[in-house]
């Protein structure tokens, strides 16, 4: 039986909502904001070059994967980036993810 990964993620309003998403998709978060209709810009496709997919984690940062060279390049070019910032594009689904909470903070469409 296929394993339910829930996350939650808050809106740039504080509204936040759960989102289901199955286990082996093999897509990332900022696909998984995108594809529940989110407002992420994500102008570089999710190649880690643009930083507008940029969201907060406020629970869970401890069971992500560590941010590579380029994440970390990048996040250091935005001026509200903290510790617990990530590029939700380097973020693969993956059970780990399981009851975390992002808070998205990159650019708008």
């Amino acid at each position: 039986m296929e394993e339910m990964i829930s996350i939650t993620i808050e809106d740039r309003n504080g509204t936040r909502q759960v989102i289901e998403v199955p286990d082996g998709i093999s897509l990332s978060l900022m696909e998984v904001l995108k594809a529940s209709e989110y407002n992420i810009l994500a102008t570089c496709g999710g190649m880690a070059l643009c930083a507008t997919c940029h969201v907060q984690v406020l629970e869970g940062l401890d069971g992500l994967p560590p941010a590579t060279d380029a994440e970390l390049d990048m996040l250091d070019t935005l001026p509200d980036a903290d510790n617990d910032s990530r590029l939700a594009c380097q973020l693969k689904i993956h059970t780990d993810m399981q009851h975390a909470v992002f808070r998205i903070r990159g650019a708008e469409e």
